[in-house]
């Protein structure tokens, strides 16, 4: 069976490779990063599955045609939060619980049929980061699942769950970025705290043609 596997190096992908050679027989393994081409050369001929495991890319309709018994994307998110900066949104939102999706791919991001759909509840101190981790902590064991239900059975197991909104944008998660000085104090806290990631810029404001990044600091938003 030819698998093509889309992925940025992220924790439990090193599983999820291991688990992919030990049930199909070739594996074709693609880690990349924003902005990186697409490895188009994999879907000159038919693939059999086509994995996205957190992938930079957004797969092109012609790839998705030339896989013949699914592509399946996994998403660091619920159903309530497709697209990007999801786990931003959820923590902007005070969400009470999150999850990760396993769905089949369409050329729209995240609006094909689910899959599986696999909960778990927010502490009310998670952070951006922390959240990301336990989502990075639930696709890892829930991957071999919907792998074994794919390519295990004549019919996909579709999930009874749909998508209710549509997906969020790079734009959206820029505007979430964005302070500004009529902001009142819990808005900006809310921004600051749903925007701060390791690594990454975060809640930035504007003055006098000049840009100011929080420090990434968020001990006094959690205990003011």
């Amino acid at each position: 069976m030819k698998t093509v596997l889309l992925a940025k190096d992220r924790p439990g992908l090193t599983q999820a490779i291991e688990y992919l050679r030990s049930v199909c027989s070739d594996v074709r393994v693609h880690v990349g990063v924003p902005g990186q081409p697409f490895p188009a050369h994999e879907f000159e001929s038919s693939v059999d599955l086509t994995v996205s495991y957190m992938s930079a890319w957004i797969v092109p309709e012609s790839a998705l045609r030339m896989t013949e018994l699914a592509a399946v994307n996994f998403h660091p998110g619920p159903p309530e939060y497709p697209g990007t900066g999801c786990t931003n949104f959820a923590i902007y939102d005070g969400a009470k619980e999150y999850g990760v999706t396993a769905h089949l791919m369409e050329p729209s991001v995240d609006t094909g049929k689910i899959l599986l759909v696999s909960r778990f509840p927010v502490d009310p101190n998670d952070s951006v980061h922390s959240l990301t981790l336990k989502c990075y902590d639930e696709l890892k064991r829930v991957f071999p699942r919907v792998i074994d239900g794919v390519i295990g059975r004549a019919q996909l197991p579709i999930s009874p769950e749909t998508w209710p909104r549509k997906p969020f944008t790079r734009r959206q998660f820029l505007d979430l970025c964005k302070v500004t000085p009529d902001m009142g104090e819990d808005e900006i806290r809310r921004r600051v705290r749903a925007t701060t990631f390791p690594g990454y810029p975060g809640a930035y404001i504007e003055l006098a043609g000049l840009r100011f990044e929080h420090d990434g600091n968020l001990s006094n938003l959690i205990e003011p």
